[in-house]
C-alpha cells in the first residue's frame, strides 16, 4: 500500500474547507467532512474511489475524484506514494486553480489553451 502525502495546496484548502464547513454548519459537520475526505484519500490506491485522469486541456498529469461538493485531485509521487494535490470545490473554475496548485509560480507550466 502506498504513502499519503498532502501537499502544501492541499493542505490550505482542507484548512479552509473546514473553517467554511464548521463556521456554516457546526463543529459535528466540518469533522465529518474532512474525516470523509480523509476516508476517500486512503482508498485511492486500492482503487475504492472512482478516479479519473486529468483532462489533457488542463496541462497537468494526475486523477481526480469527486467527493460530495469538492473535486480531488492527486498524482502519484516519484517515490510510489500519493500526493493529494489540491481540492477544488465544484463552483471554483477548475483550470486555473488546479494548474497553480500544481504549478504554483514556476515558469515551466505549459501554456492554458
Amino acid at each position: 500500500m502506498a504513502g499519503l502525502r498532502i501537499q502544501e495546496a492541499a493542505s490550505w484548502r482542507l484548512d479552509e474547507i473546514y473553517r467554511y464547513t464548521r463556521e456554516g454548519w457546526g463543529e459535528t459537520q466540518a469533522n465529518r467532512y474532512i474525516n470523509g475526505l480523509f476516508e476517500a484519500f486512503s482508498r485511492i490506491d486500492s482503487h475504492g474511489v472512482a478516479s479519473k485522469p486529468v483532462p489533457a486541456e488542463f496541462g497537468v498529469e494526475g486523477f481526480f475524484f469527486r467527493y460530495e461538493r469538492h473535486f480531488v485531485y492527486w498524482r502519484r509521487l516519484s517515490d510510489g506514494n500519493i500526493g493529494i494535490v489540491t481540492i477544488l470545490h465544484e463552483r471554483m473554475h477548475q483550470i486555473e486553480r488546479l494548474r497553480d496548485d500544481f504549478f504554483g509560480d514556476r515558469s515551466d507550466a505549459p501554456p492554458l489553451p
